[in-house]
């Protein structure tokens, strides 16, 4: 868990995402996050108990962590322990790592705490940690020119025992760097509140510690900006990083970032953290971001899931949605003439609805300004998303 910063930098600028473009398999492979999946693992790590460095019930949600990746078809070569000491307290960390197809050697690091403190840490890091792990499924057999490695950290509580023993001992030895490492993208208190308004996440930008870092982590967290509105429903603010898994990598001079809830729990080291005082659609929502920008960050591959749109049957396959880029008209071309009820929605890249036509086949679109959209198109119990150019 995050110590509150001394200051907080709530950025009220639009965000731009003309630095990066909308890439339709990322939007597909965000979208099989699963509600489901997330909400099971929130709760299984909840009947986990406490889970305080050193304990059973910590060695318990290793196994646990461990079975998951296994059963998602990680070989035991890509799953390694890491374990470390302080005082009489003995833990491990749990590193799964996903090869690179151009870059083998050089590092995504996607990481979070696994352990707890005075409750079963749902929020605080349940949530984290759920995330890490559909994202891990999901992207198992996707190729990413960039190696990715999944890290569980345990210890956090504590002082970030587990992240300075990795940092200082794994990344580096004896001060040298010999992990390369292109990013740490980092997931603490994802969970919210039930109840509030929770549409706003944070994204952590390094704005102290070494200053040669500071550039390059806003230019990153600037980038996990754009996946999150590209990506998913949700809007994004920054803040500044603190106490939290990333800063032992900040401290050895690599580029940080993460997400960090933007309302506040005061649920986290308390034993009220549960499942029943988190947001499940919040982290659902956070899921789908994670998913595109770690895509993004590893480069990973843009050929479709097989058919060319998410869910798609063959019916669908062969919709035109036409022209695009279009001026003020859109015209949508349905390969089943039996297909005569559908809807075609826009949205900007927010989520945010803005016309919804059903059964119209001719759409007009001259109220909208120049730019990129999302086109959904539902028919038949299926959907095809497309990107909407709008060029004037």
């Amino acid at each position: 868990m995050k110590k509150i910063a001394t200051f907080l930098f709530a950025s009220v600028v639009a965000q731009s995402t003309n630095a990066q473009s909308f890439i339709q398999s990322y939007k597909d492979r965000a979208d099989m996050v699963t509600q489901t999946n997330i909400t099971t693992y929130l709760q299984e790590f909840a009947n986990l108990g406490i889970k305080t460095t050193g304990s059973q019930a910590n060695a318990n949600a290793l196994e646990w962590l461990k079975n998951k990746y296994t059963s998602y078809g990680y070989s035991a070569s890509q799953i390694a322990e890491d374990p470390f000491t302080f005082g009489t307290t003995s833990s491990k960390n749990l590193i799964v790592t996903k090869t690179g197809t151009v870059y083998p050697n050089k590092y995504v690091i996607i990481c979070g705490h696994f352990d707890s403190i005075n409750g079963p840490g749902v929020n605080d890091n349940g949530s984290g940690t759920s995330i890490i792990l559909e994202a891990a499924r999901i992207l198992k057999d996707v190729p990413t020119e960039y190696s990715i490695k999944f890290i569980h950290f345990s210890g956090e509580e504590q002082g970030l025992r587990g992240s300075l023993h990795y940092a200082n001992n794994v990344a580096y030895q004896n001060n040298i760097r010999v992990l390369d490492i292109k990013l740490v993208f980092n997931l603490d208190q994802v969970g919210g509140v039930m109840g509030n308004n929770n549409n706003t996440i944070y994204c952590d930008e390094d704005q102290g510690g070494i200053p040669d870092n500071n550039t390059a982590s806003a230019a990153v967290t600037q980038e996990l900006r754009n996946c999150t509105a590209l990506y998913s429903p949700l809007q994004t603010d920054v803040d500044p990083a603190a106490d939290t898994d990333y800063i032992p990598f900040e401290q050895k001079g690599e580029v940080i970032t993460g997400f960090f809830e933007r309302i506040r729990s005061t649920y986290p080291h308390k034993p009220t953290d549960t499942f029943a005082n988190t947001d499940p659609v919040y982290i659902y929502n956070v899921g789908k971001a994670t998913v595109g920008a770690l895509q993004h960050f590893a480069v990973a591959s843009a050929s479709s899931l097989g058919t060319h749109e998410t869910g798609l049957k063959n019916s669908l396959e062969a919709v035109k949605i036409y022209p695009n880029p279009a001026k003020d008209v859109i015209h949508i071309e349905l390969p089943d003439s039996k297909m005569q009820k559908f809807s075609f929605e826009i949205t900007d890249v927010s989520g945010r609805s803005l016309l919804k036509k059903t059964n119209e086949a001719k759409i007009n679109v001259a109220n909208l300004e120049s730019g990129a959209y999302i086109g959904i198109l539902k028919a038949n119990d299926q959907t095809v998303v497309r990107k909407i150019l709008i060029e004037r």
